[in-house]
């Protein structure tokens, strides 16, 4: 059984066992919660990039490049 230890701050690292069974690598995030019988589950919260694709609409309308062009000149004139 792996343990760590409470530091005075309220962190604990993880366990080499522990981070490999959950795959975790440094940056990824963990989630905590707890069970109907008490007992604390972690479980990774990293997202692979492909579980994001299509969530967001895109925001972009069409703009020429004459669209551009005006707006690039007319932020110029204000300076």
């Amino acid at each position: 059984m792996a343990s760590a230890t409470v530091t005075s701050k309220g962190q604990i690292t993880i366990p080499k066992p522990i981070r490999e069974a959950l795959e975790l690598e440094p940056g990824d995030r963990v989630a905590f919660r707890v069970d109907d019988e008490g007992r604390v589950v972690i479980e990774p919260e990293t997202l692979d990039l492909m579980e994001l694709f299509g969530t967001l609409k895109p925001s972009v309308q069409g703009v020429t490049v004459d669209d551009m062009r005006r707006a690039i000149r007319s932020r110029g004139a204000g300076r």
